[in-house]
């Protein structure tokens, strides 16, 4: 039986400001409710961002709502959250991290297996032309997917 991966979130706007050169997963520290909210389906992380700090990576302003059956256990939506990489990724990304245009962004959030992860890109920012170029490519594409497509029902 292959993975199943159920995805909670995605950030599709990364893509289109962001020129993503390499992708890591990443696990997630989280709280009980947390994973419960999640698993609701339930998350924003369009603006999330992560940054390493003392040898570890953290994941911040990503909002997670409260669970609603939550009592006092409840955790705080927008928290920083730890995230779980090997020392060899933590250095590529802190290497790349200092190179001038560079940052890293959240891509989507899934659980595979019953765990929580996070796919995260390492992004170099967009020009206005680049995103110009990159829709006029996708509508091209389109318009020749939709032109081959009326050419077989013909």
């Amino acid at each position: 039986m292959a993975d199943e991966l159920k995805v909670v979130a995605s950030n599709r706007a990364a893509r289109h400001d962001y020129f993503i050169d390499e992708t890591f997963e990443a696990g997630l520290v989280l709280r009980g409710t947390e994973v419960k909210a999640l698993r609701a389906g339930r998350a924003a992380i369009g603006e999330g961002y992560v940054y390493i700090d003392n040898g570890e990576a953290w994941l911040d302003n990503i909002h997670i709502p409260e669970y609603s059956q939550g009592t006092w256990t409840n955790h705080a939506p927008r928290r920083k959250r730890k995230l779980l990489l090997h020392h060899a990724e933590i250095d590529r990304l802190l290497i790349k991290t200092r190179e001038k245009g560079f940052t890293i962004v959240p891509l989507r959030l899934y659980f595979v297996k019953g765990r929580a992860k996070i796919e995260i890109g390492i992004g170099r920012g967009k020009k206005q032309y680049d995103k110009r170029q990159t829709l006029r490519e996708q509508q091209d594409n389109r318009e020749a997917q939709r032109a081959m497509s009326l050419r077989r029902h013909d």
